[in-house]
């Protein structure tokens, strides 16, 4: 018996293990039944169905959580049992007895039972096979598989069992029916003292199995390629019975020695944990290793505390021997429990989720853990924060509880005064602590330069937001860090980096994420001045909007911002110089004008030449120009640009212009003359393919030039410049007869909205109409130039402007060849004679004798040539030259030949004429003498006309009247003279019909039933038509007032001649 105590272990120690004694539920003064007798219990061990213990006698027992036995059934009759070993509900006993000379080996299913038996079925039942006689088992080990068994014995032999699970689970009913057994060791000066098999995991798919004996450990591959050798030994360290195991993660072997316990793997000794004291065997727990001691006496000079502390309590009678019971932590280098059991320990199962205790008494104790919180509670108050990080991980806590760890740590090292080791530890809570919990301790001046280092890691890790941004930008301002604001600036996000890295990254060419507030830090850098800064952020991560404030509001670098828009191309230009138009007129008038036309013009992306003078942005920039996005250069359009091709282009230089008209250099640069133009490359690795010939340009949408309309306001002159171009440009139109054949309107150009690029071009014209009339010259010959234009705009059939609008402006600015022009087009002749007639008045007035003379030369000219067709000219025009003295004797004889051919024409009544001739007595008798004369001629003989007719309109109703009445007396006799038929002008015989009308016809001539004369049927019906009509618009009431209205002598003079107003409606009659 061992007298001396363990070496305590230099490892911390704690009580992170509650030992409680476990009673039986009938009795619980006492330890389970089953123990009353412990040296009649051969063996215990855990399993998936429960706790298996097996006695002396054969039997085995499956215990509940009660430990109460749920089943028990005879393994070896006459026997005992040595081993059990339990996988996926299969049981592998190893067993004695008496009427069989060598070990028996037994496979049972504990999850099917036989009804019959009440017992698990038994799967396989075959004696150890060994050449060299019987020996007693040492050691058993099955693979987690099932796949490999492997049996040690004390001579030093080690056997296995290949493809185990196929054999028992192959459906044979023969007991015996088992793989060969394989003799893998034999070795008789070395017994067998532990087995233990390494699953396979992906970096090694074969299994291994551990063999360890009193002066090695080796290592034999069980399976794949190169299995079936030699054992090799991989650690010149063996072990005892009972104190050698597999580790919790069936990776590596656990060997306890006396100075200290070793961990080997399959490639040699790993870890060793200095621990000096006799041991009797060692178990696995989780993540615990359970190291038993052999029993001693205790004595108060022990080394260990946990003895000394056990005498001091006095707890037992003297020369009692007692077991020490180590758990210990590997991973995390500390003692979790450390107890003494009376009268030593005889066995130590770990099941469901506790450590179970048997003493040699019959006492069984369970190790329960405590909680995780109750442990780093604990380990709080000794201030161990760093084992209780490393215990929060090895205990597979969640992020939020490590973090949470950390922050405890951190406040004790800031309490300290240990401002960047707290800070460190703060740093680790990113993403669960509140970034204000941390910012608020480290506000202080003093400590500026941790609250810095805290706000670039919570921007690299992407879980910054805008105040954050502000903070630390403000705080590089202070500082005047103008270093650390250029790595902070450029950095990127590291969860970017790490999903590129991962294979899990945009390779589309999206920018990366950034790990702090853009607009944030644009804004925080302009407001301290850091114009670079703020450029440089707002260009690469293309905030044009911003990029363009920055160099137009804040730094005025107007070049820069003006190369920025070439760079953006039409749309987004678009929308931007609409806000800075105005702005970069003013101070780069020519330049920006041009690129307004450009914009304008374009059908496709604007692109630059080699020769254009290339304007960079100052100051960060050259480094932020040579990352991410490189510098892209848009030329302005000239008249004879190259057209623009969408593949990528090589110039000579080495510089690729890719077709969003950005510059990427090459990897090797040559001359040009080596060269040829536009020849087919293609470099290996290199994607970028040069094409011979340009691809046809898509149309594209190009911008309303209305919309920088207003930004002309105070540039008259570019304004004028911006409407021809995009004039000529556009349409092809222009009112300079020498730029037609220079025009740049491609065949091909279809626009995407008709009706909208219409109303553009009639706009743009409208406007440029305008502009020549109002826009002030410095000479005559230059407003004469202008005025030209304006009146070939006007005068052009093919250029589109709106007539109203374009009278309007001549109207207002008083152009008088333009307002005839209109007045003409419109067909407002009316208005050029009033004109015409001002024009003569205001030259009479001003004593202008050739310019009066020149306005009656061209007023009776108009009224010749439009006259004809509207006649209602003449009036106006001779009421002008009968107004005043002056103009009758200018226009003396015009006034005759005007009346000629209103009188011809039948323009004016002559009454009429007279009337405008007397109206203000200027115009004498003897003006329109032989007029009036042959007028009265003409009345008299219209007279004497009308008296003849009368005379004969008389006679002939009287005639119609007497031979009425003829025929409406009675008593007067017709007698007909007539000899011939008037049908057929024959002889007149009888038959004959004679009619009143006097015509007479044979009666053959007539038709059966005729009873009116024919000769005079048509006429009589006619009559009788005129008649029925006639009675028909009497009673048409509102026909004849609509009538009246319009001519109300004509109309009543018509109705009365037809009678109309002597019927007599059948309503009053």
């Amino acid at each position: 018996m061992v007298t001396t105590a363990p070496a305590a272990p230099a490892w911390k120690q704690f009580a992170f293990f509650d030992l409680v004694p476990v009673k039986d539920v009938n009795d619980l003064a006492s330890p389970p039944a089953i123990f009353k007798n412990p040296f009649e219990i051969a063996t215990v061990s855990s399993s998936s169905v429960g706790i298996l213990v097996a006695d002396v006698n054969g039997r085995i027992y499956i215990l509940d959580k009660s430990f109460e036995p749920i089943r028990t059934w005879v393994v070896h009759v006459s026997g005992r049992v040595t081993h059990i070993v339990e996988k996926k509900g299969i049981l592998v006993t190893l067993g004695e007895e008496d009427s069989v000379r060598h070990p028996l080996l037994k496979i049972w299913d504990l999850e099917t039972i036989d009804k019959k038996s009440d017992s698990p079925i038994l799967l396989r039942s075959t004696k150890l096979p060994h050449p060299a006689g019987p020996h007693p088992v040492s050691t058993v080990a099955l693979s987690n598989s099932l796949t490999h068994l492997a049996i040690g014995l004390a001579n030093g032999t080690v056997l296995l069992y290949r493809q185990l699970d196929q054999s028992i689970f192959s459906g044979s009913t023969s007991l015996t029916s088992l793989p060969k057994a394989k003799v893998v060791r034999e070795s008789p000066t070395e017994p067998v003292t532990g087995l233990g098999f390494k699953e396979p995991t992906e970096e090694n798919p074969n299994v291994h199995l551990f063999i360890v004996t009193t002066n090695n450990v080796l290592s034999y591959q069980a399976s794949g390629r190169g299995s079936g050798g030699t054992p090799a030994v991989v650690d010149q360290v063996g072990a005892g019975l009972g104190c050698a195991t597999l580790d919790w993660r069936s990776k590596e072997m656990i060997v306890a020695r006396d100075e200290a316990v070793y961990v080997v793997g399959t490639d040699g000794r790993g870890a060793c944990y200095a621990y000096e004291g006799t041991k009797s065997s060692i178990y696995t727990h989780t993540n615990y290793l359970v190291i038993i001691s052999p029993p001693f006496a205790p004595t108060a000079t022990s080394a260990s505390a946990t003895v000394r502390n056990f005498v001091a309590r006095g707890q037992t009678q003297p020369n009692t021997d007692i077991a020490k019971v180590t758990v210990f932590d590997p991973e995390n280098k500390l003692v979790a429990f450390s107890g003494t059991f009376v009268e030593g320990v005889r066995q130590v199962v770990s099941q469901w989720g506790d450590i179970y205790v048997l003493s040699n008494d019959g006492k069984l104790s369970r190790l329960q853990e405590k909680p995780t919180a109750a442990k780093l509670d604990m380990l709080y108050r000794k201030s161990l924060y760093l084992i209780a990080i490393n215990l929060g991980k090895t205990q597979n806590l969640d992020e939020a509880s490590v973090a949470d760890i950390h922050r405890q740590y951190g406040d004790h090292l800031y309490s300290k005064g240990d401002y960047d080791g707290a800070m460190k530890q703060f740093v680790k809570t990113i993403g669960n602590v509140q970034p204000s919990y941390i910012i608020r301790k480290f506000l202080d001046a003093q400590r500026i330069h941790n609250l810095v280092t805290y706000l670039q890691e919570l921007h690299a890790m992407g879980l910054a937001n805008s105040d954050h941004t502000t903070l630390l930008l403000n705080t590089y301002t202070k500082l005047k860090d103008v270093a650390r604001l250029d790595s902070f600036i450029k950095t990127e996000s590291k969860r970017s980096d790490l999903a590129i890295a991962g294979g899990e990254g945009d390779h589309s060419g999206k920018l990366p994420e950034l790990p702090f507030d853009l607009d944030t830090a644009i804004r925080v850098c302009r407001q301290a001045g850091y114009f670079d800064h703020a450029s440089y952020l707002a260009k690469r991560y293309e905030r044009h909007e911003d990029y363009l404030r920055i160099q137009i509001e804040d730094a005025g670098n107007y070049k820069l911002a003006l190369a920025y828009l070439r760079r953006l191309g039409p749309e987004t230009a678009e929308t931007n110089l609409a806000r800075y138009g105005r702005a970069m007129l003013a101070n780069l008038p020519q330049e920006t004008t041009e690129l307004l036309i450009d914009i304008c013009t374009s059908n496709s992306l604007l692109t630059v030449d080699d020769a254009d003078e290339v304007v960079e942005d100052p100051g960060l920039p050259s480094a932020g120009r040579q990352q991410g996005f490189g510098p892209s250069y848009l030329s302005y359009l000239a008249l004879n640009r190259r057209p623009a091709t969408n593949e990528t282009a090589t110039t000579g230089t080495g510089t690729t212009v890719t077709a969003r008209g950005r510059r990427e250099a090459t990897a090797v640069e040559e001359p040009a003359e080596s060269t040829p133009p536009m020849a087919a490359s293609a470099l290996p690795g290199d994607t970028t393919v040069t094409m011979q010939t340009p691809k046809p340009r898509e149309p594209v949408k190009r911008p309303s030039p209305k919309v920088y309309f207003a930004h002309f306001v105070d540039h008259m002159e570019q304004f004028v410049t911006f409407l021809e171009t995009v004039a000529l440009r556009r349409w092809g139109q222009s009112a300079d007869p020498g730029a037609a054949a220079s025009s740049e309107k491609g065949d091909a150009d279809v626009p995407v909205d008709e009706a909208a690029e219409r109303a553009d071009q009639t706009s743009v014209c409208n406007t440029l109409l305008e502009l020549y009339l109002s826009i002030p010259t410095k000479s005559e010959e230059e407003e004469k130039s202008v005025r030209a234009k304006a009146l070939r705009i006007l005068q052009s059939d093919k250029i589109p402007y709106d007539v109203t609008h374009a009278l309007i402006v001549c109207s207002t600015y008083q152009y008088t060849p333009g307002l005839l022009l209109l007045w003409e087009r419109l067909e407002m002749h009316e208005d050029v004679l009033r004109f015409l007639m001002d024009k003569e008045r205001a030259c009479d007035s001003s004593g202008d004798e050739d310019g009066a003379d020149g306005a009656a030369r061209q007023l009776v000219g108009y009224l010749d040539l439009y006259g004809p067709k509207h006649r209602q000219l003449y009036p106006l025009v001779l009421r002008f030259l009968t107004s005043s003295e002056a103009q009758l004797n200018r226009h003396s004889k015009d006034v005759e030949r005007v009346i000629d051919y209103v009188d011809e024409k039948k323009i004016m009544p002559s009454l009429s004429i007279l009337q405008l001739l007397s109206r203000n007595g200027i115009a004498s008798v003897g003006l329109v003498k032989g007029w009036l004369v042959r007028k009265i001629a003409e009345g008299k003989g219209d007279i004497d006309m009308d008296s003849q007719l009368t005379t004969s309109y008389r006679l002939e109703t009287k005639g119609k009247l007497a031979m009425v009445e003829e025929l409406s007396d009675p008593d007067q006799p017709k007698v007909f003279h007539a000899t011939q038929c008037s049908a057929c002008a024959g002889q007149l015989d009888l038959p004959s019909v004679h009619f009143m009308c006097n015509h007479s016809y044979h009666q053959r001539c007539l038709a059966e039933g005729e009873a009116e004369c024919p000769n005079c049927v048509q006429s009589h019906g006619v009559i009788r038509e005129i008649r029925a009509n006639n009675a028909r618009l009497a009673n048409e009431h509102n026909l004849f007032l609509s009538e009246v209205k319009e001519d109300g002598f004509q109309a009543i003079a018509s109705a009365f001649g037809r009678g109309a107003l002597n019927f007599t409606s059948s309503t009053s009659s």
